[in-house]
């Protein structure tokens, strides 16, 4: 299968609509929340090279997946939101590639924030495992209420509003700073324990 990724530019623009079907639909499908997003919200992401979409087909044109990436609070966060597979491209591993590209560019564009999203999708947590993120409580995730009001469309919003913005039945899942993950390989290891033999 021939597929192709690419950080999205104002050349991909004529897919963001199908996008935000595939997002919908992909939601429905599971019956729990992908939050919608508008056409003209991922032609945004697009034009500002925050995306990454795979293309594929006999003539390498056709919609394959596609994520995008959002800086929050003042760049301290960054978000891999929206990823989707087409069907057609379903169960070869695109998934797993396309949100590894989202995370290496979001990592390029933000050293200094920290990596996040929220799912419901086991197979997502275990790619986001895999990367190198953990799970957390949502109060170590961005705070910021735009962020939130996204969940707005999502079905599961009133468990997250009943519980005061604290869970629902997404998991909250965080990785370190790219900064951060540098600086931590610098330093000096601990000294290791050596066996001492007692009389």
């Amino acid at each position: 299968m021939n597929i192709q990724l690419f950080i999205a530019n104002g050349q991909h623009v004529s897919f963001a609509q199908a996008i935000c079907d595939l997002i919908e639909a992909s939601a429905a499908q599971r019956g729990t929340g992908i939050a919608r997003r508008e056409a003209t919200y991922i032609a945004s992401k697009m034009r500002g090279g925050q995306a990454i979409i795979a293309l594929g087909g006999p003539s390498g044109d056709q919609l394959a997946g596609f994520c995008y990436i959002e800086a929050w609070d003042h760049d301290k966060y960054v978000a891999n939101s929206g990823l989707v597979v087409h069907p057609d491209f379903r169960r070869a591993g695109l998934a797993r590639q396309i949100k590894a590209a989202a995370f290496g560019l979001a990592r390029d564009k933000y050293p200094h924030a920290r990596v996040f999203g929220i799912t419901t999708s086991a197979a997502v947590m275990k790619i986001n495992t895999e990367l190198g993120y953990r799970p957390v409580p949502f109060s170590e995730l961005t705070q910021d209420a735009t962020f939130w009001n996204g969940c707005r469309s999502c079905p599961n919003y009133d468990i997250l509003q009943r519980n005061d913005q604290q869970m629902c039945l997404c998991t909250g899942m965080l990785s370190l700073s790219k900064q951060e993950e540098e600086e931590a390989l610098k330093k000096p290891k601990s000294p290791s324990i050596t066996k001492i033999h007692i009389k």
